[in-house]
């Protein structure tokens, strides 16, 4: 397709600019090296000589933390097991995200519920600032029971996100059709496990039970295949990275559609109510 063509043949462009201050991170990961807990008071742990984190949250505070490199463009996986038994009212989040006004973020969101109703996995992109681009979905296992794979896929042509390697949705750049894309801000690496009890749970009818507090979500095997922004570095392995130009390909294709066919409950381009003068132009372009 032209649109295709024109965006894959900038991606060696784009790798040059890339290589003025970006370097290739592997996946030799340890949260004790790679993370850093930014709030909770002790409420996030990380085990195990760095292989395992826990985030907490009881009534007094959640807890969360954060990448210590700044990614621009890459694969970042991570494997999550969310907070088991009534878990109404709260949200664990991972997510990529600058800072500021004007930020970019790529959002996978688990919203709580009661026992043995599914967990909805809320789904966002924001680029300069503007988001509202949700896409929420069941899942086809129990989250809570094993940890499954979370990963997100962000390069010139597109984000991917991923549920234990099935793509669940797909953003394309369409800046060549005037859409807005994150392309020139570096993100950290966040998660967090917070109460949103006026909101998560049934638009907030279902509120959070304390009595099953402290809730907990663990996390293990994080893996970063990306370009770790460093004002002063001056060169990068980045050209070398398959994932720079990696797209759906039509096995792909297929699995997307049969989570969206299967497993999609709310797409912001299917809200008539919220958009009554018409859907934002990338729903008939993305």
């Amino acid at each position: 397709m032209a649109y295709e063509g024109l965006v894959i043949s900038r991606v060696a462009f784009v790798v040059a600019l890339l290589m003025l201050g970006f370097g290739l991170e592997g996946s030799d990961a340890n949260f004790n090296k790679d993370f850093d807990i930014t709030w909770g008071d002790g409420r996030a742990k990380i085990l195990n000589n760095g292989q395992l984190l826990t985030l907490s949250l009881d009534k007094t505070s959640g807890s969360g933390f954060r990448s210590q490199n700044r990614y621009m463009y890459g694969k970042i996986d991570m494997q999550i097991k969310l907070v088991p038994g009534n878990s109404a009212g709260t949200v664990t989040t991972y997510y990529l995200s600058s800072l500021g006004a004007n930020h970019d973020e790529i959002d996978f969101e688990f919203l709580g519920n009661l026992s043995g109703d599914p967990y909805i996995l809320h789904t966002n992109v924001f680029a300069q600032g503007k988001g509202n681009r949700e896409q929420q979905f069941y899942l086809w296992f129990d989250p809570t029971k094993d940890y499954h794979t979370y990963s997100i896929l962000w390069n010139p042509l597109n984000i991917i996100f991923y549920v234990d390697g099935t793509p669940i949705r797909e953003f394309k750049n369409l800046e060549s059709k005037g859409m807005s894309y994150p392309k020139s801000q570096p993100m950290w690496v966040y998660s967090s496990l917070w109460d949103a009890e006026d909101w998560a749970t049934r638009g907030g009818l279902v509120k959070t039970d304390w009595t099953q507090a402290p809730f907990i979500a663990s996390y293990r095997n994080y893996n970063a295949q990306a370009c770790t922004w460093s004002p002063s570095s001056s060169s990068s392995s980045c050209s070398s990275s398959s994932w720079l130009n990696q797209a759906l390909d039509t096995s792909e294709q297929r699995r997307i559609e049969w989570v969206q066919k299967n497993y999609m409950i709310y797409n912001y381009c299917s809200d008539s109510k919220r958009f009554p003068q018409g859907f934002p132009p990338e729903c008939s372009l993305n």
